[in-house]
């Protein structure tokens, strides 16, 4: 009989963004994001939980190193967002609206995508991201 388990690794970012459709004038921009719609931009600070699922290797005790996973995350996530306006610099937010939920579901593609290559026998189990201590989102892939 074969255990899972889930590991999860929290990282942290600091972006820009601005919700908008550019089809829009500013004052429906604000009627329908409010303040998040500041032609000026906005930022916040970010904290990404990336968990992951699988079993654990007998001879190392381990899913996957930690070490291993932070990396990826920083490589693939962090280090292309992180003090960043994902509006305008951030490759895998390109023609996406800059909302949270869109990010997640683009942190997940991209994570998916390089999990399944460098580390077959770990899966992808979702991605919860905190805009601020209020608003959090959580996606599954589905």
């Amino acid at each position: 009989m074969s255990k899972i388990v889930y590991i999860t690794r929290r990282e942290t970012f600091n972006a820009a963004h601005r919700l908008f459709r550019p089809e829009l004038s500013d004052d429906e921009n604000l009627t329908l994001f409010g303040k998040c719609s500041n032609p000026l931009w906005h930022g916040h600070n970010y904290t990404l939980y990336v968990t992951v699922k699988g079993e654990v290797n007998p001879s190392t005790g381990l899913l996957i190193n930690l070490k291993d996973l932070s990396k990826l995350i920083r490589e693939e996530v962090i280090e292309k967002i992180d003090h960043k306006n994902m509006n305008l610099e951030v490759d895998f937010m390109q023609g996406k609206l800059a909302s949270t939920e869109n990010l997640a579901i683009a942190i997940w593609d991209v994570l998916h995508r390089k999990l399944q290559e460098k580390f077959p026998h770990v899966q992808l189990h979702s991605i919860k991201l905190h805009e601020t201590e209020n608003n959090i989102v959580e996606y599954f892939g589905e």
